[in-house]
């Protein structure tokens, strides 16, 4: 018989992160079929990450088994972090207003701005010469 659990998806930037909630865990995060403190060495994004999971008080109720792809460390993390969110909220429908009021359930929209012809980069210029 196959384990229970609660996916969901989450995107940031260039980032994208699928994540499985499993009920009745350890508190066991693994990310890319790594332990958490060796795929985010900063501590700032292992505690961004694991933020939605404290703010109900079930950092210790659930195993997390995620996969991310593109982007960096940072925005992959919170990527995860928005899919903990949209898992959480599949496992109680009650915790919607609680992440909602959090911000963990609205998606960043920003974006790289692209290159635009005749200059550098985005914005930046050549350097201008008079003579």
């Amino acid at each position: 018989m196959a384990e229970e659990f609660y996916a969901a998806t989450g995107r940031r930037k260039e980032a994208a992160a699928r994540v499985r909630l499993y009920p009745g865990g350890s508190g066991k995060i693994t990310i890319n079929k790594r332990d958490i403190e060796e795929y985010l060495p900063r501590r700032a994004q292992r505690v961004s990450l694991v933020r939605p999971l404290e703010l109900v008080e079930m950092s210790g109720k659930f195993d997390l088994k995620c996969s991310a792809r593109g982007g960096g460390l940072t925005g992959q993390a919170e990527a995860i972090q928005m899919g903990i969110a949209r898992a959480l909220v599949k496992y109680d429908e009650e915790l919607r207003g609680t992440m909602k009021q959090h911000g963990f359930l609205t998606r960043d929209p920003r974006e790289k701005e692209r290159k635009k012809y005749g200059l550098a980069g985005a914005r930046k210029r050549f350097q201008f010469s008079k003579r």
